[in-house]
């Protein structure tokens, strides 16, 4: 008999449980319906524009940025031109450009290497990489480019030495 009240008494609190949560979980989604309907991207706009007395704490501004019109398109002026910063899809750019490098695919690795830097400007590892595919390939001007800019990252870096040597022979070769 204690077990069969038990098992009752189980039965009947699990559900009075699920009850409850069912019935919260509807009103929380009767509030979001209720947001949605009153929501609108226009009542949360932010006021970008400069403060009022911008131009009087800072009278440089406008020649310092005067400079940043890109052509006389009207399109185009005023437009400032970003790249996205992302040094893991640079280091995994690398991981496949070494990939190709090692099977002597020079070209898919110079592509690779390429959108490392990219991804990550003056990256060292890609700038040597960069310098050596160009090398194999033939161009020795974009080659002797990436090994300076290594030698200017990292002057004393574990590639410095074969960049020095590249050059010593990129130099003789010209």
């Amino acid at each position: 008999m204690r077990i069969r009240f038990l098992i009752v008494s189980l039965v009947t609190t699990f559900s009075l449980a699920q009850d409850a949560s069912d019935k919260a979980a509807a009103d929380k989604a009767a509030a979001r319906n209720r947001e949605a309907e009153v929501s609108s991207s226009l009542d949360t706009r932010i006021d970008i524009s400069a403060p009022k007395d911008d131009a009087k704490s800072h009278p440089a501004s406008k020649a310092a940025v005067a400079d940043l019109d890109v052509g006389d398109s009207p399109d185009t002026s005023g437009v400032q031109e970003f790249h996205p910063w992302n040094p893991m899809k640079a280091l995994k750019d690398i991981e496949v450009g070494d990939y190709y490098f090692r099977r002597k695919n020079y070209r898919a690795a110079r592509e690779r290497y390429k959108e490392a830097l990219y991804y990550k400007d003056n990256d060292a590892v890609a700038s040597f990489r960069l310098a050596e595919c160009q090398e194999k390939l033939g161009d020795k001007t974009d080659a002797t480019k990436y090994y300076e800019q290594y030698l200017k990252i990292l002057p004393e870096g574990p590639f410095a030495k074969d960049a020095h040597a590249a050059l010593d022979r990129l130099g003789k070769a010209q």
